[in-house]
């Protein structure tokens, strides 16, 4: 890759990380010549961060260690006080637990003076540890290279809130006034990045990857963005939505604040919505009142834009409920695909509802929405049989779209979590009809599945050739999934735990061979132990 001259300073921020920090600054020294300067924010860390900094410091010029003397709590402060030591003509910013891939910089230095765009932006990667599972983070902004005059271009922009996948102008910046809010603000990438939208620049895209964001769920003190279990992290997290917003029409961004909430309905508003029966019911009653009255602030017009998408509809059942109720349903509407269970309830004139008692909810944007956009409904059991499990599948119908669309047939698969590696081709099952639902059976053998965690994807295929992806769920009061010892020639023993996920849906794990028994059985002691 072409090499640039010197014009990038890297903005590390840290706290008490001494086990990552240097890491970090080495995968932005490693970035090559472009890279001038790594500024080096520790925001007044107890542990060795400091001392470990100073003494990569002393023998590379490049790194400048900043110590703040009082914790800020958060991201914002050190990245602004970074920002304000930073000399060189663009920056960007890295977190000390995650790391720059290879050439990153340069890709973003050639997208952004190449276009003389203010700032650039590449994919960033989401790597669950200690699996090391990848996913991309808004994939599909980043599938080719783009230039925009304007966000007002795309507004999809507004959905990459994501401060560290992207290269800017140190200028652009200063001359605008960018800066993060300062102190503990738990989401202060979103209003930064409402600032850079708002102040309309030109924006060069590539689809390289810029950043390996390290998601460490295991960790002792969980990342501000992984802390979801208390309420104060949804009253921080709408709190910086209504401030994109505000920013972004202040700004005179009515396009881009719109599709801003429209980011909320589809994406926070889904995502804490999955998992509010895991909470307790004082969590719940806090949880919905607050929504209830942020949602509140809402128009017409915002409601209107793609109507039966899930996170509208979700929207729709907190507007017209005054308590939380039918948590098991809006966990499914809430996931990804999503999927509405029965009953499918109608109104005397035949107005499809969200229940009897719930007639002001009505559903008819889901009779003109396409069929591979629907929120099918799948049932799922998993009988034990020798060697193998029996699946059974029960597809639903939807107010009369599933019979309208045929579905002929179900592809299975299973993929492992950790490395994506599908257990062997597809299995396509034909549907057979029934009364209001379509069914189908399969054998599913773990011969090839290996070690693992692996999960199951399904598709139906319709009368027109058309797919709509779906998940399956397992309906209460099924029956126990119980592990269990097999003899493989293969791997001499297999230890086979089928189990739900939190969303309900069936997934396997797998331990092959005499070791992998063990480590299982050790933890299982383990818990035990500690549980006593």
């Amino acid at each position: 890759m072409h090499s640039h001259a010197p014009q990038v300073g890297v903005i590390v921020i840290g706290h008490d990380d001494a086990a990552h920090v240097t890491t970090a600054v080495r995968s932005a020294l490693a970035q090559g010549p472009a890279v001038r300067e790594v500024v080096a924010v520790d925001d007044c860390s107890t542990d060795d961060s400091v001392e470990l900094l100073d003494r990569l410091a002393a023998s590379e010029p490049r790194v400048r260690v900043v110590r703040r003397r009082v914790n800020s709590g958060g991201c914002g402060s050190p990245r602004n006080t970074g920002l304000d030591r930073v000399t060189s003509p663009y920056v960007m910013f890295l977190d000390s637990d995650d790391v720059l891939p290879p050439g990153a910089v340069n890709a973003l230095l050639g997208a952004a003076t190449g276009a003389d765009a203010a700032v650039a932006g590449g994919l960033c990667v989401r790597r669950e540890l200690p699996e090391g599972r990848e996913v991309p983070w808004e994939a599909g902004l980043y599938a080719g290279r783009a230039v925009y005059e304007s966000p007002a271009q795309r507004p999809r922009l507004v959905h990459d809130t994501l401060c560290v996948n992207k290269l800017y102008r140190t200028d652009f910046l200063r001359e605008h006034g960018i800066r993060f809010p300062e102190g503990r603000f738990p989401y202060e990438d979103f209003v930064f990045t409402a600032r850079v939208l708002a102040a309309a620049p030109r924006i060069a895209l590539v689809p390289d990857r810029v950043y390996i964001w390290h998601v460490r769920r295991t960790a002792a003190r969980l990342s501000i963005s992984l802390d979801r279990a208390g309420i104060t992290n949804w009253l921080a997290r709408t709190e910086a939505c209504r401030l994109v917003y505000d920013i972004l029409l202040g700004a005179g961004q009515k396009e881009l604040a719109r599709a801003a909430r429209g980011k909320f309905l589809d994406h926070e508003l889904r995502m804490y919505a999955r998992e509010l029966g895991l909470r307790d019911a004082g969590y719940q009653r806090a949880w919905w009142a607050h929504t209830r009255s942020f949602l509140a602030e809402y128009d017409a017009s915002d409601w209107t834009q793609n109507p039966a998408a899930p996170g509208r509809l979700i929207g729709r059942l907190v507007l017209a409920s005054p308590e939380p109720r039918d948590l098991p349903r809006l966990r499914d509407l809430a996931s990804r695909p999503a999927r509405l269970l029965p009953p499918y309830a109608h109104t005397p004139d035949g107005t499809p509802v969200w229940s009897p008692d719930l007639p002001q909810l009505t559903l008819e944007p889901l009779l003109t929405r396409p069929v591979r956009r629907l929120p099918l409904a799948v049932d799922a059991e998993l009988r034990p049989r020798a060697r193998a499990f029996l699946l059974r599948l029960r597809l639903h119908e939807l107010y009369g779209r599933v019979a309208q669309a045929g579905p002929e047939a179900l592809e299975v698969e299973w993929r492992c979590r950790e490395t994506g590696r599908a257990a062997g081709p597809r299995t396509t099952v034909a549907l057979t009809p029934g009364d209001g639902v379509w069914s189908a059976a399969t054998t599913v053998r773990w011969a090839g599945f290996g070690a693992g965690t692996w999960d199951l994807r399904l598709r139906v295929r319709f009368r027109s050739g058309a797919y709509r992806e779906v998940t399956a769920c397992v309906l209460p009061g099924a029956g126990p999934l119980r592990r269990r010892a097999v003899v493989s020639a293969r791997h001499a023993v297999v230890l086979v735990h089928p189990y739900l996920t939190h969303s309900g849906t069936p997934a396997l794990r797998m331990a092959t061979g005499l070791r992998g028994v063990m480590t299982v059985v050790r933890g299982r002691l383990r818990r035990l132990l500690h549980c006593h």
